[in-house]
């Protein structure tokens, strides 16, 4: 199954500093038809003015993914982490037992963003947070995994649930390979670009729900940079 979810349906809140769109409910906005997506429960695409964010919040029991589009993400918490993220880099923070932290646009530019929430397998571990650089380079014509719950996958940020986050960009022509299976789902979003999957067009920052799909197949309509993740 291939469910496409144009980018004007999506959920939306303009708070003048951040103009957000939620893929799944959040916040105000509900549909029950998109509360979640297997376990993945949050595809927020943020666009955060510069010299604002959020201040101090606390969060528990997610793993909340960070992917930056354009501009950079400052991140401080009360476990002393403090680290800047910049576009196509990834930061994961494991809510665990309870974690406070901030994010805030110190860029002089917009800052667009992608947060992703998982549900977590594992509960009742101490916090953690963590970011790493992901040279768009090394994800041109194949999928990279960027975040993982499994431990094969050593060069991915850790995250403690069954799933991964994965990335690529592909050339105009281009098609990329993803071995899901049939019993899992996936939520794919361009950042930039447009592709095809089967006979669907998805543009950039459209969604698309996926199951019942043994490998997923994406070809570029147009040069593109592609984020997935693999849900339970």
């Amino acid at each position: 199954m291939i469910e496409h979810r144009p980018f004007e349906t999506l959920g939306a809140a303009n708070h003048g500093w951040l103009d957000a769109h939620h893929h799944f409910s959040f916040a105000e906005y509900h549909d029950p038809a998109r509360v979640h997506w297997g376990n993945l429960r949050v595809w927020n695409d943020d666009t955060i003015a510069p010299g604002t964010g959020f201040p101090p919040h606390p969060h528990r029991d997610m793993e909340i993914i960070t992917y930056v589009r354009e501009g950079a993400i400052t991140h401080q918490d009360n476990l002393g982490n403090k680290g800047r993220t910049e576009a196509g880099d990834v930061q994961v923070m494991s809510a665990g037992t309870g974690i406070r932290h901030s994010e805030y646009n110190l860029e002089d530019i917009t800052t667009r963003i992608f947060q992703i929430w998982i549900i977590p397998t594992h509960q009742g571990e101490a916090p953690q947070w963590g970011a790493k650089p992901f040279p768009k380079g090394e994800r041109s014509g194949h999928f990279v995994t960027l975040a993982s719950g499994y431990a094969d996958d050593a060069d991915a940020l850790p995250i403690r649930t069954n799933a991964r986050v994965v990335g690529a960009t592909l050339k105009a022509g281009e098609t990329a390979e993803y071995p899901l299976g049939a019993d899992r789902k996936a939520y794919l979003v361009p950042a930039i670009g447009a592709v095809r999957i089967e006979d669907q067009t998805i543009k950039a920052r459209d969604g698309v729900a996926i199951s019942d799909v043994e490998v997923l197949r994406v070809t570029a309509i147009e040069d593109s940079e592609i984020v997935l993740v693999d849900a339970a």
